[in-house]
């Protein structure tokens, strides 16, 4: 434990440093989630070792201390992560039969994407603010840092969508129809 146990209200001297090192260890432990999701999946097998050894070190900085953690960079292990993240994405959407969008950093601020089939697309970095996702099929679509903030995604299937956050569902508007992963849930404000 990078604190030992302590936390900030028992020990106000260490609140600086725990809210300085909080970021940090949430996108490490973010790298963790994708990095974990992507070793569950089948077609990513030609990539598994180097995705084992991203686990180990990205759990290895994790167990750095606070001084170690606010000198590390982040961004750096991140963009090293990804390379290997990616790879284990075209993996998976490759057994996706037909042509796939690549939509990687798009703007589709406010699109009307309703009932699109969006299977096996690239999202990623995707700004889909506000956009109409109803019924839109996101089946094996990497989603990895999309957007959603208030897109419309009732009724969208996002079953067995990659990399996608519980963060990201939380910002957009969904309802019961809405299909996820079972790892995820619907939230609290989403309708019916």
């Amino acid at each position: 434990m990078t604190f030992g146990g302590e936390d900030w209200r028992r020990s106000p001297k260490l609140a600086r440093e725990m809210f300085a090192v909080f970021p940090v260890m949430r996108d490490l432990h973010e790298l963790l989630y994708y990095l974990s999701e992507a070793l569950g999946w089948p077609a990513a097998g030609p990539v598994r070792a180097e995705l084992e050894v991203a686990v180990k070190e990205t759990e290895r900085l994790t167990l750095h201390n606070p001084a170690a953690l606010g000198r590390l960079d982040v961004a750096a292990h991140r963009h090293g992560v990804n390379g290997v993240l990616l790879r284990a994405s075209e993996l998976a959407r490759a057994e996706v039969k037909g042509k796939k969008k690549d939509r990687r950093g798009a703007d589709l601020i406010g699109a009307s994407l309703r009932g699109a089939s969006l299977r096996g697309a690239s999202l990623r970095g995707a700004y889909l603010i506000g956009a109409d996702l109803r019924e839109a099929d996101l089946r094996v679509a990497d989603v990895i840092g999309a957007d959603f903030r208030d897109a419309d995604v009732r009724g969208a299937d996002f079953t067995g969508a990659l990399f996608l956050i519980q963060s990201q569902l939380d910002a957009a508007k969904g309802d019961g129809s809405t299909k996820l992963p079972p790892s995820l849930r619907a939230p609290g404000h989403w309708s019916g």
